[in-house]
């Protein structure tokens, strides 16, 4: 398919409630070059709540001021990029169907000849130090041999314009974040952006995006923050927390700054929830700027190190009954729902089913506070881990490794493409039958435990909400060790409609700890 200077966009499409909705990054094609290193200061932060009153010069005003430390960017790659599945119908939603050569915004376009040689794409980035750092998506110049700048009051129809060069200095994918700076100045001072405090916003809180949609340079859109703490992100299974907008966000507007009524940056413009018939239809996301903040000096450096424990939780907060049950003081706590063999939690002799209170001496509320604590350790860090098991308190000594997101995902990835296995009941909504030895040697199963596998998992029941599978392998239900069908029986026999049942299953070479609700 043909692609066109400033018109095609790097488009992500999430099913997540339909076929028909997706998440698409809300930038133009970004198709990272070698980082080097940068000491600059942290941009300070204000941190008082925006508050004020809000007339009809507001936003004219925070316009005047802030337009100008908001630049566009343009990338080349010099190798055709693939489109993801179903990327080609998505574009053709916007700019027709291949052969057609629709008019690129301001005049730029080029042959259809060049497009097997070069790709091209746009996207928006602010200023935040007088050196030329500049802030922009990591998707926006993810893949780019060529970056290119134009600042504020560039005419682009001039063919004679100048635009500067740019080189990545470092760039993160998990919060899609990435730090580029000017190789080429211009004569006059830069301006830089000022930094307000995420944390401080609030559902209603009047927001404005600044941004280069299709093209469209400099364009203002204001809105309200809509919700917080959204998950989102660039890696499947760790989604960062989004403030959402109703601020208009269109392809092209990546990297550009979401301001609060001070004309403080509060978060960075990242993707928008479509249809696939249109473009900004009221919901969009962007990363608060406290996240990226944090990451700044490790972008500086061209390098960002992650802690890592190799366990997997459970998002949703302990249920009051099973937090009783299981000897939780408060009902506070990350439930620890497998433990990754030969990794730092499994060396140190945490187990699936442990309940996870404290830190590093410092108390876990829940999963979330959890992994931000994890993934802001030092690798190499050894720090003490205090959890519930069987209603007693135990520490163990957990040394954090570093985060390999590329190994992480394949990982992810095997255990979604494991198969199904049709099939045999228990009241929960499963089916189970006895493992036979040649499944016990295919799935590795640990000497004399497991003896029975669930087959089936019906839809919408008890067992689909507590995250059984087909294939899991159940090696305990409510902490007994189980070793037939019958015996599994039992043991669900014994709780009553509205009680919570804790299973330990073995899943793709790992214990999974996983808790259900009878109904």
């Amino acid at each position: 398919m043909s692609t066109r200077k400033t018109t095609l966009f790097y488009a992500v499409l999430i099913a997540i409630a339909s076929a028909a909705v997706g998440m698409v990054i809300a930038s133009q094609w970004g198709l990272p070059q070698a980082s080097s290193a940068q000491t600059v200061n942290v941009p300070a932060v204000n941190s008082a709540p925006p508050a004020g009153p809000v007339d009809a010069t507001t936003f004219r005003n925070i316009a005047k001021a802030q337009t100008p430390m908001v630049v566009y960017i343009q990338t080349t790659a010099k190798a055709r990029r693939e489109l993801t599945e179903g990327g080609d119908e998505f574009l053709r939603r916007f700019f027709g169907a291949p052969g057609q050569t629709p008019r690129a915004p301001g005049g730029r376009g080029r042959a259809p000849e060049d497009d097997e040689r070069v790709q091209q794409g746009t996207g928006t980035g602010f200023i935040i130090d007088k050196s030329g750092l500049i802030l922009t998506n990591n998707h926006v110049v993810d893949g780019a041999d060529d970056i290119k700048v134009s600042l504020f009051g560039a005419n682009l129809n001039n063919p004679n314009e100048k635009l500067y060069a740019a080189k990545v200095i470092g760039r993160d994918t998990l919060t899609d974040s990435a730090l580029i700076q000017l190789t080429e100045m211009p004569t006059a001072s830069l301006p830089e952006a000022r930094f307000g405090d995420s944390d401080q916003m609030q559902p209603g809180d009047w927001v404005m995006a600044i941004g280069n949609p299709f093209g469209l340079t400099h364009t203002i859109t204001v809105g309200v923050i809509s919700a917080l703490g959204r998950p989102f992100g660039g890696v499947a299974g760790r989604e960062q927390n989004m403030l959402q907008t109703d601020a208009a966000i269109n392809p092209g507007n990546s990297g550009g700054p979401l301001l609060n009524v001070r004309g403080e940056v509060v978060g960075i413009n990242t993707a928008i929830y479509t249809d696939q018939r249109s473009a900004n239809i009221g919901i969009g996301f962007a990363t608060p700027i406290n996240t990226i903040r944090d990451l700044l000096p490790q972008l500086r450096s061209g390098k960002v190190t992650r802690g890592v424990m190799g366990i997997s939780v459970n998002r949703f907060p302990l249920d009051k009954g099973a937090a009783e049950e299981m000897g939780v003081p408060k009902g506070e706590g990350a439930l620890l729902s497998s433990v990754n063999r030969g990794e730092p939690a499994d060396r140190a002799g945490l187990k699936a089913g442990d309940v996870i209170i404290e830190f590093n001496g410092r108390p876990v509320k829940d999963s979330d506070m959890l992994v931000g604590m994890v993934v802001n350790t030092k690798p190499g860090s050894s720090v003490p881990v205090s959890v519930i098991r069987n209603k007693e308190r135990k520490t163990f000594n957990v040394t954090v490794a570093e985060l390999n997101l590329d190994q992480e995902q394949g990982r992810q990835t095997a255990r979604r493409n494991q198969p199904d296995e049709e099939q045999a009941s228990t009241g929960l909504g499963m089916d189970i039958e006895s493992v036979t030895p040649d499944i016990a040697r295919e799935m590795d199963l640990p000497r004399d435990r497991g003896a029975v596998i669930v087959t089936h998992v019906e839809r919408n029941s008890a067992a689909a909400a507590g995250g059984v599978a087909p294939s899991d392998v159940i090696l305990e239900v409510n902490r007994v060790p189980v070793t037939s069908v019958s015996q599994v029986t039992r043991e669900l026999q014994k709780v009553p409609a509205g009680g919570a049942v804790t299973l330990l299953v073995w899943r793709n070479g790992t214990e999974n700890f996983l808790i259900l609700k009878k109904r």
